[in-house]
């Protein structure tokens, strides 16, 4: 059999029945990335269609752009909701993005201490103690922010570029300038 589908309506069936990442149902203890406006979201399955998360006040489904002024907060409290609830019409993924480096911890302690934290008031930083940290930090017992860790590499790479650029500037402006200065003299 050459693999070629003779019927293009058998074709269809498959392909439509064909699982799609959305189809992937999340367990107990996997980690939840939610793609908001500018950044990602993070919660923590603990089954039967729920998520724990650490939300500031500004983060919700609904917040779009506005969500981004968490940044400004310095408390945020620990949520128990439904999964649709938090993801909105956001996409999501399932990402125990640590799992190569890291043993998770047995589900049943994750859960258990995600719901000992239920609407406790944490503090709250963005480079520090952010969403994603505390997930992980649940999953794993190591709170670690990847996007974080992203946002600085991006800015140390940033201003390492705009350094050298304005090196080169004043480099090209010296060795320009005293042409124009010789230009000058003579």
């Amino acid at each position: 059999m050459s693999g070629f589908v003779s019927n293009p309506v058998q074709l269809f069936a498959e392909v439509a029945m064909a699982p799609t990442k959305y189809d992937v149902k999340p367990e107990p203890g996997d980690l939840i990335e939610i793609f908001r406006v500018g950044y990602q979201h993070w919660a923590i399955y603990v089954g039967d269609g729920y998520v724990i998360h650490l939300a500031p006040p500004s983060e919700h489904a609904q917040a779009g752009a506005s969500s981004i002024m968490s940044v400004l907060y310095d408390r945020a409290i620990v949520k128990k909701e439904e999964l649709w609830s938090v993801v909105g019409n956001d996409k999501y993924n399932i990402n125990n993005l640590l799992d190569d480096k890291y043993e998770p911890r047995l589900v049943r302690d994750i859960i258990q201490e995600a719901q000992s934290l239920l609407g406790k008031e944490l503090p709250y930083c963005v480079f520090r103690g952010n969403c994603e940290h505390f997930v992980t930090e649940l999953r794993y017992g190591k709170p670690q922010s990847r996007q974080v860790r992203k946002a600085v590499e991006m800015g140390v790479g940033f201003g390492l570029a705009a350094m050298i650029g304005f090196g080169v500037l004043a480099i090209a402006a010296d060795i320009f300038g005293s042409k124009d200065k010789e230009k000058q003299t003579q």
